[in-house]
């Protein structure tokens, strides 16, 4: 009969879906969030790396607002440097 297809048709149908819903607990572990950006488009990867320099998160969208200035900016800039090079020191410290 017609209903001896629907065991069949529930475990291609649950079989078929797992690997959706795994991306999204796996993305989340990994990423720490649960969905990634489209980087098919040239542009999208542009935007990606742009909103990822601007605020270290390539999740939060960004407009010209939160552009610095260049003064500002090069002060960000020298303030993680001195940052690195401390973090490079205590790793130094920690490994000796």
């Amino acid at each position: 009969m017609w209903f001896e297809i629907l065991p069949s048709a529930a475990i291609i149908t649950v079989a078929l879906s797992v690997p959706i819903y795994a991306m999204y607990g796996l993305q989340k572990l990994t990423l720490g969030n649960a969905y990634r950006r489209n980087m098919d488009e040239r542009f999208d990867r542009v935007m990606y790396q742009r909103d990822f320099r601007l605020t270290n998160n390539p999740y939060i969208m960004n407009g010209l607002k939160e552009i610095q200035e260049e003064d500002e900016y090069e002060k960000e800039k020298k303030e993680r440097e001195k940052k690195k090079e401390q973090d490079s020191k205590e790793k130094k410290k920690q490994q000796e």
